[in-house]
């Protein structure tokens, strides 16, 4: 058993890596500032012995006693981390000094959940690790991209200069319950649209194409790269190769949700890449790891989570 500090624990993907963490039988204390974070993820687990919440934005400094640390923390999609960029960048950068420091303290191992978005709108089809991507610095999403890219800059430059034991996965696109209904990411953009009977928005002609992971098979892989031996550092793209276009994806929530939603087109925002896949080469040699939920399966629990949510009035 260990102790361990996840933050951003109240998100869409912390909340499910305290649930997998808890029941692996470790100490969990999760760290959200609830800007993105939701109580409602976590409130199943506020009377669990092994379960600790704490109010703090890892932009300042925190003091407390753990063996890891996975640092999630930071708004991961454009309508959040665009609504506040400099506090986006702010907290990629600030936060990753905090946590790294902290692991310094503490001789503790720390995994930063980067993402694809590192790669930018990539010339290399699909993205290998090695690809240095192809990122707009001074773009209207460069607050994430670049944030990201800097966090990674500073995990592996506190590993050579530290001896830091660092862990660094690149995350691809990910779905799933928990995510947040007005957060503009494609998959809940969609369902939500189709639930509520509304015309489905798609940006672009919607041949742009991205692969969908779903949580549980994140997660599968993000406790995997904790646990390999010290000095496999990563960085280690996560997701599912799968890689289907908008359109694609449309169709086959309007097919499982039913309804009469009409497709409808907007301009593509701006830096928008065309297209995202992921080379999992090394996630299969290196963690023993391959996503094995299909999309339509991932898709129904998701559908059901929010068929819930509006019921309840929550969405």
């Amino acid at each position: 058993m260990q102790r361990i500090l996840v933050t951003g624990g109240a998100g869409f993907l912390g909340s499910h890596l305290c649930d997998r963490l808890l029941g692996e039988g470790h100490d969990v204390l999760c760290v959200d500032n609830f800007f993105t974070g939701s109580k409602r993820n976590i409130a199943h687990l506020l009377g669990h012995p092994r379960f600790e919440l704490l109010r703090h934005d890892v932009t300042f400094p925190l003091h407390v006693e753990v063996d890891r640390i996975f640092n999630l923390a930071c708004p991961a999609s454009p309508v959040h981390y665009q609504h506040d960029p400099v506090q986006t960048t702010k907290t990629s950068v600030h936060g990753a000094i905090n946590m790294l420091g902290l692991a310094k303290r503490l001789d503790a191992r720390i995994l930063q959940a980067s993402t694809s978005e590192v790669y930018g709108d990539p010339e290399v089809h699909p993205q290998p690790e090695a690809y240095w991507g192809r990122v707009n610095p001074i773009g209207l999403r460069s607050c994430y991209d670049e944030g990201k890219r800097c966090a990674e800059t500073l995990f592996f430059d506190y590993h050579r200069q530290h001896a830091l034991d660092i862990k660094v996965v690149r995350i691809f696109n990910t779905y799933g319950p928990r995510m947040h209904p007005d957060d503009g990411r494609v998959v809940s953009n969609f369902i939500v649209q189709a639930l509520r009977g509304q015309d489905i928005t798609i940006y672009g002609d919607g041949r742009q194409t991205r692969s969908f992971c779903h949580v549980d098979d994140l997660l599968d892989a993000m406790t995997r790269m904790m646990d390999t031996e010290r000095g496999f550092t990563g960085p280690v793209n996560i997701g599912n190769p799968g890689e289907f276009t908008m359109l694609e994806l449309a169709e086959r929530i309007l097919q499982l949700v039913g309804g009469r939603s009409r497709l409808v087109f907007q301009p593509l925002p701006a830096d928008d890449p065309r297209q995202r896949q992921p080379d999992i080469a090394l996630a299969r040699q290196a963690l023993g790891w391959e996503p094995r939920i299909a999309l339509e399966d991932g898709l129904r629990d998701t559908i059901a989570y929010f068929r819930t949510l509006l019921a309840e009035g929550q969405a």
